[in-house]
């Protein structure tokens, strides 16, 4: 057995934390992309090494939740489930891959053999395709079909692989919480600019998520487009000259575990089913 392998025996509540591992932590890709190395970590909070995924799990785990934390790599969230236990937390490591349909259908078989049936789903999948073209690239005409195929499977076919995983389930119970990281590229469509990633098909993403509300809903699911509207705190943004120069844009990974955990504990006469959240020095996108 794995050593990221547990069971649910305590039948706790099951969090599924899709993508729990940060591109920006002290070795993800972004990170190297941007810096050109790994970077230390062991000085910075253990709420904000492992971004967004690793703050909702730490959170979820301390509310009492078995925490499934999802990865491309189960080495990749070593570190965040070993967090999550030092906290007194219960977690497993699963390997997903939200390009392959077998993969996800694979991980959700042991999710639901080791965990049971996700109380909460948060997909919080990311990538890094566009980011390192050049300027020269910068327009559409430029881009490779594989790095749009990329984008597309893990913005828009990924969560609708693993709806079709999650949502029967919920319904059936009548209960149920479905979450979507998303950024502020998905509330309309707008230019690639040189240095970021391929994020349109991330306006799918929300669409998906509005039409998952008007169809589940009413079956008791709870579904939300959460649009994190700036730069999140992590090892490999912490570092970028952008944020040393101006500390007050960065957002509190921390933070946003909460207000993903007050989603999921609304009353539901009154579900708030997308939330946008920005630092109070910038304006909010539109």
């Amino acid at each position: 057995m794995s050593e990221g392998r547990a069971r649910n025996t305590a039948g706790k509540p099951v969090a599924v934390v899709i993508g729990a591992t940060s591109k920006w932590q002290a070795d993800g890709r972004n990170t190297k992309l941007a810096h050109g190395r790994s970077l230390e970590d062991s000085d910075l909070p253990v709420g904000v090494r492992s971004g967004v995924g690793g703050a909702i799990a730490q959170k979820f785990a301390r509310e009492g939740f078995f925490v499934v934390l999802t990865t491309r790599s189960e080495p990749n969230a070593a570190s965040l489930a070993a967090a999550i236990r030092d906290q007194g937390g219960v977690c497993t490591t699963v390997e997903l891959d939200v390009a392959s349909q077998y993969s996800v259908a694979a991980a959700f078989a042991r999710i639901r053999d080791d965990a049971g049936d996700p109380d909460v789903l948060i997909y919080n999948a990311g990538y890094l395709e566009g980011r390192d073209l050049p300027p020269e690239k910068e327009l559409l005409e430029h881009i490779p079909v594989e790095m749009f195929d990329t984008a597309q499977h893990i913005a828009s076919r990924g969560p609708f692989l693993v709806a079709k995983e999650v949502l029967p389930a919920m319904r059936r119970k009548g209960a149920g919480s479905f979450f979507f990281t998303n950024n502020a590229k998905s509330l309309r469509g707008m230019k690639r600019m040189t240095g970021e990633s391929l994020y349109y098909p991330r306006v799918m993403m929300r669409a998906l998520a509005q039409v998952l509300t008007e169809e589940y809903s009413e079956h008791g699911v709870h579904v939300a487009n959460v649009v994190i509207d700036g730069t999140i705190d992590s090892p490999g943004t912490r570092a970028l000259p952008k944020v040393r120069n101006r500390p007050e844009i960065v957002m509190n990974p921390v933070k946003i575990a909460e207000a993903f955990y007050y989603l999921h504990t609304q009353d539901r006469s009154c579900w708030t089913h997308e939330l946008q959240l920005t630092p109070f020095s910038t304006k909010p996108s539109h």
